[in-house]
């Protein structure tokens, strides 16, 4: 997103009472989805806003559960609906139907029919859980695996060991991706997915055609390479919060989950 003067008006947080929550309007899109109340046991006395906005304000800050400023609900309480997210599919009915509201806005299909592939290492912590070492960028640690549509929209991420090469993680990646999305016919990637075993990889599960876009034989110094770029903005995008600085989770799928929640927050949500 480009600033303007009158896009800085529009993301003008200043009166909230922190930058990280979400504005009535962004909590009206949200509040449908939300878990509702239990019908039996004891009423719920938990304000579902200030669980959300929680969760925001640990994706931005990067801040330990424990850390939560007090006029937040009990941290406890805020991981127990993050783990009942993550757990029940919700965050990707969120993410969903906020990029078919943001292709609609931009006037286009609802449904994308092309999609950039690409990674990102990041080092994990003594936290635990499957890591390895990744030689291309000498880092030990996970990858990101994201599937964004030609706007940046998140489509499908999933996260894997650092020694995964690029174009034995894709088919699964790209799977999920089609899974929520099956008019995807064409995919756009780098060199690190060339090769014959990702197009029969891709062929197996009736994937889409796969394109290599490649950085110019005279290019010096940094270029601007076609599809591929929207990408890398979309990681930009991501890494806007501090709570991918690393990868601090245990589980893979709790590190997946903030990745969807952090591209619903990359979105005004």
């Amino acid at each position: 997103m480009t600033w303007t003067e009158i896009t800085r008006c529009q993301h003008d947080r200043r009166e909230l009472r922190y930058a990280s929550d979400c504005t009535d309007a962004e909590w009206g899109w949200i509040e449908r989805l939300m878990p509702r109340p239990s019908k039996v046991g004891r009423p719920r006395k938990t304000c579902m806003r200030s669980v959300w906005d929680a969760i925001q304000y640990i994706a931005t800050t990067g801040c330990q559960w424990a850390l939560l400023p007090r006029n937040f609900p009990p941290f406890t309480t805020i991981q127990y609906y993050f783990y009942r997210l993550r757990d029940s599919g919700v965050l990707d009915l969120i993410n969903e139907a906020l990029v078919e509201i943001a292709r609609r806005l931009a006037g286009r299909a609802s449904q994308s029919t092309a999609a950039i592939i690409d990674s990102q290492s990041v080092k994990t912590t003594e936290s635990g859980g499957p890591r390895g070492f990744g030689a291309g960028k000498k880092i030990k640690g996970r990858k990101r695996h994201i599937v964004p549509d030609t706007q940046g929209n998140l489509l499908s991420a999933i996260v894997h060991p650092a020694n995964v090469q690029d174009r034995d993680g894709a088919p699964a990646v790209v799977a999920l991706a089609c899974a929520s999305y099956p008019t995807i016919a064409h995919l756009f990637a780098d060199g690190g997915y060339a090769g014959e075993k990702l197009e029969n990889a891709l062929r197996k599960i009736d994937g889409p055609t796969i394109e290599i876009v490649k950085c110019p034989d005279d290019a010096k110094g940094f270029v601007i390479i076609a599809r591929r770029w929207v990408v890398e903005r979309t990681l930009a995008w991501l890494n806007r919060c501090r709570r991918l600085a690393k990868d601090w989770e245990a589980s893979v799928t709790s590190a997946e989950a903030w990745l969807q929640r952090i591209s619903i927050r990359a979105r005004g949500v």
